[in-house]
Order: C-alpha cells, then sequence, then structure tokens
C-alpha cells in the first residue's frame, strides 16, 4: 500500500504570520510530520527514513507531531520510536495523538509512553511552552474521543497571546473560532489521497454524489463509504486556511490508505514564523 500511487516525498514550505510575535521568535522554524500509520503496509522505510531526514536538514527549532503514529494495532509504535529517536530539535519534539493512536482500550497509553521513552512530549489537553511563554502550545485530545473539550484549556490562556495550537482532526477549527488561533496544525485528512489537479480532493464531490448513488452499489466500495466520513470539511483537506483571523495548516502525512494516493505526495512541512 505505500508504494501504491504515492509519489515521491514533498518538502512543503510556507511562512506564517502572526500578530504579535515577539522580536525573539521571529524566523523560528518548525517542522510538522503527520499521519505515519506505520505498520508495514502503510508507510515504507524509504519514506520514513527521507521524512527524517528532510527534518534534520532544515535544522528546525521545534519538531511538531500531529498524531496517528499506527493503524489501530499500537505495537508498531515500538519499531516507529526507533527511527523517530533520530530527529533532532534543539527546542524539542512535542506531539498529540490522533483517532488510530487510541483505538483499543490501552492503545493511548502504550503510544503515549513508546514516544514519551525517547523523549517526545504527548500533550493530551495540555499546554507547553518550548519556545517560551510568549508563544504557548497547546495539545487537545482527538476530537473523536472522549476528552475532547477545548473550553478549560483554552480559557487557561490570555486573548492577547499568541499561541499555536495541535488538533489532530481540522473540523476541530470550526469550533476553535471561539478562541484566538494564530495557528493550528492538524492531519487526519492524508489530503483527502486522490486529488482532481486544480479542483481538490474527489471526497469532497464523492461525498456530494454519493446521495445521489444506490446505497447497494456504495456497498461495493466500503473504502469511499468510510473514507468520506473521515472529515466533515474536506475543503480543508490540505494546505493553509484562514478562518476569520485564525490560520489552520493541514499537512497531508505520510502514511497511506486504500485507495491509495493520486497527485496527492506525503509531506514533511516546514514552517517558519513572521511576526506582523
Amino acid at each position: 500500500m505505500h508504494w501504491l500511487l504515492s509519489g515521491p516525498l514533498s518538502r512543503e514550505e510556507l511562512t506564517v504570520k502572526i500578530v504579535g510575535l515577539p522580536a525573539s521568535l521571529q524566523g523560528k522554524k518548525l517542522v510538522q510530520l503527520s499521519d505515519f500509520h506505520y505498520d508495514g503496509l502503510r508507510l515504507s522505510e524509504e519514506m520514513l527514513e527521507k521524512a527524517i531526514a528532510v527534518t534534520n536538514e532544515a535544522k528546525p527549532d521545534l519538531i511538531l507531531l500531529t498524531g496517528d503514529y499506527v493503524t489501530d494495532d499500537p505495537t508498531p509504535i515500538h519499531q516507529l520510536i526507533l527511527r523517530l529517536k533520530h530527529l533532532q530539535s534543539p527546542s524539542g519534539i512535542y506531539a498529540i495523538l490522533g483517532n488510530h493512536d487510541i483505538h483499543y482500550k490501552d492503545a493511548k497509553t502504550e503510544v503515549t509512553g513508546a514516544l514519551t521513552s525517547i523523549g517526545i512530549h504527548v500533550l493530551w489537553n495540555e499546554i507547553a511552552y518550548p519556545l517560551g511563554k510568549e508563544l504557548p502550545l497547546v495539545g487537545l485530545a482527538d476530537y473523536w474521543s472522549r476528552e475532547f473539550n477545548p473550553i478549560p484549556v483554552m480559557n487557561q490562556l490570555n486573548p492577547d497571546t499568541p499561541r499555536i495550537v495541535l488538533s489532530h482532526n481540522p473540523d476541530t477549527a470550526e469550533i476553535l473560532q471561539a478562541w484566538r488561533v494564530d495557528l493550528q496544525l492538524s492531519g487526519h485528512t492524508h489530503g483527502g489521497q486522490i486529488v482532481i489537479p486544480g479542483i481538490g480532493p474527489a471526497m469532497f464531490f464523492y461525498e456530494k454524489l454519493a446521495k445521489k448513488i444506490p446505497k447497494k452499489v456504495q456497498r461495493r466500495f466500503p473504502f469511499l463509504e468510510e473514507n468520506v466520513s473521515v472529515v466533515r470539511h474536506w475543503e480543508w483537506a490540505q494546505g493553509l486556511h484562514h478562518l476569520g483571523k485564525n490560520q489552520l495548516y493541514v499537512n497531508r502525512g505520510l502514511g497511506t490508505y486504500l485507495p491509495g494516493r493520486l497527485f496527492c505526495r506525503p509531506e514533511v512541512t516546514i514552517i517558519t514564523l513572521q511576526g506582523e
């Protein structure tokens, strides 16, 4: 599956403007990695090795991981961390969990423990300050978990304080419009996996067509029905989006699901912070 129309790894670079960003944080560089789905099927060792190399070559000040390290069975996390321990960042590596990381009863504990064992800080409805008090980093529980509740977390922050929010599912951006979010980093969608050039993710259009397709026909392609329900906002499947004053960036991820990728390359995201 990892090779199926996946395409080569893409190095995406962008500059994100943040109102009130302190001078000391101007030019700070972040790298985002997401949706590994490391299970021996959906991500090749070559792709993973390349992603780690590209990350380290960028010399980031901070590395951010936005979930789905495994695919349901948490066991492969112990092999994945042997690769992730080679990531290098002076301000550390911070992570959140995705829906696949909490699929089984004890998966959350096992995945969190493994990541923590190599020095990765896992945030679950928590605030951290890897770049100092002037730019908090918020890590939220997965949207599909019972513990997703941004209210007590976000309300801890002064509205005048810039912040970065990690939230695996981009649908949460709609809810988070209640607060200041200078930059939300998400994954989950795999970029839509099949993209129509110049138009957008095929799932956005399939969802509309599905209402006209008989159920018995849809059942012959269960992966399509499953993929449609991944998010509500397929228009946010990848890239940078502005929601009022808030900004959302959705990483296309590294792993692959059926029916494979088409015009939707896996990515490493390199973000430079700039004041405004």
